[in-house]
Formats: C-alpha cells, sequence, structure tokens
C-alpha cells in the first residue's frame, strides 16, 4: 500500500473513534461538553431583602438658571449704583459694577477702571490660579524618609492644616494628622530592629521670604502666619480662629511628630534639625491634604490669608516656578491672565490682599468672577461654589438677615482692612437671572456703613425683578 492510502486509512480510523467519542459524551457515558439531556431550569433569582424596593431616581435640588431669563434694566441697576457711591459715608473713592454674568455684558458700572484696594477680594485670583493649574484633584504630601544610619526626616509638601493628633477624613483643615505618620513610622522602625533615630525637618520646598514685606507688622498679629512647607492648625497657638501664630511653624509640627513617635515607643535621639532629606533615603510614612479644590474653598470661606499664600506657591511650583512669594505672584498672574482676564495696570504684592500696595479695578475682579461660572470652564466652578453665601456660611455667615433679599442668593468674597471694604460675588435676582457684582471703596469714613451699604446694593439686586435690560 502507498503512503497516500496509508494516510487516508489512518484518518478514516481517528474520524470513526472520534465520531463514536462524541456519541458517548452526549449520552453521557464519557466526560465531555455534549449531552441528550434535557436542559436545567433556569436558576431562581438572587432574593431580596423584604420589603425592599427600588428607591426613585435621584433629583438635582436645583435645576439650570433659565437661559431666556431677562437682564434687569440698565437704568434701574444704574439707580442702585448712584445710591451706592452717592453715600457720603463711603468717601470720594468708591468703585462699582454689574455685569451679566452669562455675557460679560455691563449692566451699570460706576468707576469700573480705577485701580483700588483689593483687600480679601483679591483672593478669588489665587482661587482660580489653583483651579486652572495644579487641579482640583491635586494633594499636598507630608512624608517621612528613613536613612540607614537611623536618620528620620519629616518632609514637608505644603500643608499648613495637619493634626497634631488622628487625620479627620471628613475635615480640610486637620484632613491629614501627625499621628497617622507616626503610626506608619513606628510600625517600619519596629522592624529594622532598636527603634531609635535622629530626627530632622525638611522644610525646604518654599523659599524667599515667609511674609510678604508689603503687610504691616502691626496687621500680622493672629491673621496670618509664616508661610512653611508644613504646620499643624495653621501655625495656631491655640483654637481661636484668629489666635497668635507660631514664629516657625515646620519645626513647633517636627516637635510635635517628635512626641508623637516617643509615644509610641520610637526614641528620638537629641534635638530637632534641619536637613535636606537625602536622595537615598526611603520612604517609611505618608499622609496626604485634603484636594485642593476644597483647600480653595477653605481659603475662601474663611478668608484665610496664609492658606492663600501657601495655595499661591503651590501654583508656582506647578508652573515650574519656584515656590516663593514672586514666583507664586508671577504665575497667579499669568494662569489668571492665560485665562482672558486683562491684568493691565493691576499691582499684587502678595496673594491675600492683607499687604499694603495691591490694586485691582472693579472690573478685573468682575472678570475673574464671570470665569468662575462659565461654563466652558467648568474646573473653576469650584471657585464658585466655595464663596461665603449670604446670611449661611464663612465671612457671610453673620450677615444678610431675614429681611435681606440677598440672604441665600448672594455669593461673595469679602474684603475689609482699615479704611476699605469689598464685596465681589454673583447674585441671582428675581427674574432668575445671574449678575456678576463687585463694590470697592478705599477710602472709608464709617466702616460699618460701608459693610451695611454693600450688603443692601447686593440685595437689591436679588430683589430686582426690573425687566428686561436696555
Amino acid at each position: 500500500m502507498g503512503w497516500r492510502a496509508s494516510v487516508g486509512a489512518t484518518l478514516t480510523t481517528v474520524v470513526v473513534l472520534f465520531g463514536g467519542y462524541l456519541v458517548a459524551d452526549a449520552y453521557d457515558v464519557v466526560p465531555g461538553l455534549l449531552t441528550t439531556a434535557p436542559a436545567p431550569a433556569d436558576p431562581a433569582p438572587f432574593p431580596s431583602a423584604p420589603g425592599a424596593t427600588t428607591g426613585p431616581p435621584v433629583a438635582r435640588v436645583l435645576p439650570d438658571l433659565p437661559g431666556d431669563a431677562p437682564v434687569p434694566a440698565a437704568g434701574s441697576v444704574a439707580d442702585l449704583v448712584a445710591d451706592v457711591t452717592g453715600d457720603d459715608q463711603l468717601g470720594k473713592r468708591v468703585g462699582v459694577i454689574v455685569t451679566d454674568a452669562a455675557t460679560g455684558d455691563v449692566v451699570a458700572s460706576a468707576a469700573p477702571d480705577r485701580p483700588m484696594v483689593p483687600a480679601s477680594t483679591q483672593k478669588v485670583l489665587t482661587a482660580v490660579a489653583a483651579l486652572a493649574g495644579p487641579g482640583g484633584d491635586t494633594t499636598l504630601p507630608t512624608t517621612a524618609v528613613l536613612d540607614g544610619d537611623g536618620h528620620l526626616v519629616l518632609v514637608g509638601g505644603g500643608d499648613m492644616m495637619l493634626a497634631a493628633g488622628a487625620g479627620d477624613a471628613d475635615a480640610v483643615n486637620g484632613r491629614a494628622g501627625l499621628a497617622d505618620l507616626a503610626d506608619q513610622v513606628a510600625g517600619q522602625v519596629g522592624l529594622e530592629g532598636s527603634p531609635t533615630v535622629t530626627l530632622s525637618v525638611d522644610d525646604t520646598l518654599f523659599t524667599g521670604p515667609a511674609l510678604a514685606p508689603a503687610i504691616p507688622k502691626a496687621w500680622i498679629k493672629g491673621y496670618i502666619a509664616p508661610v512653611s512647607a508644613l504646620a499643624v492648625d495653621v501655625a495656631r497657638l491655640t483654637d481661636d480662629e484668629y489666635a497668635q501664630r507660631q514664629d516657625d511653624p515646620a519645626m513647633a509640627a517636627a516637635q510635635q511628630f517628635a512626641a508623637a513617635l516617643e509615644r509610641r515607643g520610637v526614641t528620638v535621639r537629641g534635638d530637632v534639625t534641619r536637613a535636606s532629606a537625602p536622595s537615598s533615603a526611603r520612604e517609611v510614612g505618608r499622609v496626604e491634604s485634603a484636594p485642593l479644590r476644597d483647600v480653595v474653598a477653605y481659603l475662601l470661606q474663611h478668608s484665610d490669608n496664609t492658606i492663600t499664600e501657601v495655595v499661591g506657591r503651590v501654583v508656582a511650583l506647578d508652573a515650574g516656578l519656584p515656590g516663593s512669594l514672586d514666583g507664586a505672584l508671577q504665575a497667579v498672574t499669568a494662569q489668571v491672565e492665560d485665562l482672558g482676564v486683562d491684568l493691565d495696570g493691576a499691582t499684587l504684592v502678595d496673594l491675600s490682599g492683607l499687604g499694603k500696595g495691591s490694586r485691582m479695578t472693579p472690573r478685573q475682579l468682575a472678570e475673574v468672577l464671570e470665569l468662575m461660572v462659565d461654563p466652558d470652564h467648568p474646573a473653576l466652578r469650584e471657585a464658585a461654589r466655595g464663596l461665603p453665601v449670604g446670611g449661611l456660611s464663612g465671612t457671610l455667615a453673620g450677615r444678610y438677615p431675614q429681611d435681606n433679599p440677598g440672604r441665600g442668593y448672594v455669593t461673595a468674597k469679602t474684603g475689609s482692612l482699615p479704611n476699605v471694604r469689598g464685596l465681589a460675588g454673583t447674585v441671582v435676582t428675581a427674574d432668575d437671572r445671574q449678575l456678576a457684582f463687585v463694590t470697592l471703596a478705599d477710602r472709608i469714613k464709617d466702616t460699618w456703613r460701608a459693610t451695611d451699604t454693600f450688603d443692601e446694593f447686593a440685595g437689591d439686586l436679588a430683589a430686582c425683578g426690573c425687566g428686561a435690560g436696555g
């Protein structure tokens, strides 16, 4: 028999044998995938808890504002502006602007291009720059690294809101805790054998002056701390919002960290020193701050000067600039200008507005506010959400009583310095139109009167049903 006939006979035998196996498989005589048995019944449905039902769809708490809501008549808003500028107690330097937030069109104004002292209304620039630059998801790490000689270094990453104890996942100030970091380090050091270390703090992240030279010493008091790469509770000496601050926030935090280590059985030999973290050291602990979007909301709600200066330096580092005051001013200004705001003529001497010498126009501030509510810049919306709400939150919680129509409808950043008052924010009118507004006065005779006048003005805008603009 030739080779072709031999191969053919072999293939025939294989096919017959394989076919027989398939038949046996189908009748479940041998193991396999085939069967002639009837298909099994469908499984019973997964049991549900007694009384469980599918919940209703989640409803939005607040609907979108109608796109066709009328803009208040320019003449009506101009009358409200005239009432403000005509108040003798506000002095001769008053600037006001009201714009349609959706279009940027000016509804009414008075001296909108006059450079004026912005005070803390200036903080909206840093808020916007932080969300546009580093971004709202950014967190600030505090780490501990250990080298082979038992030298432990606490490395600051910009978080000046550390908790001395355990961190609180629901907090912004105190999200990360030194006690949690000490727990991690103690666990790692315990694995090394003898739990004895020397401790240094590395606070080299930020450079340059810790306080802006333009801030008068008499204004520092409890209103700002030296800017540092790390601190506990924004370096406050007590729980009071405006408490005196640590002179050396990083060293104070490191000493608290040393005490936390000691309580966990880790001996800290000698005094805490300053040193840069060795590149060869390995990380043995890490805690993270709240996301930058929450930090931005905090600085706006509390008008926190220190945290504003910190965030400005974070913006600088993200832009590849030094983490210094000068770097922060350059980076924040560049970010805001890149977003389309013309800052020509503006002068900024710090990020917080506490220093003497900053000047901005009402129009420039209004353009920043418009960015915050612009649907083309959704990331900046977090800054708008972070603004204090009239009568309800932040620095506006104690203002806008029940009889002020702006209660709950005005969201704004406050500004307050000696003889200076400012209010910059947005308001929804009775016709559901959102307006941006800025009121500044920097040569005031009666600051209490100015605060009331500005609040009444924003309330009048909220009550305005003033008909279609023109």
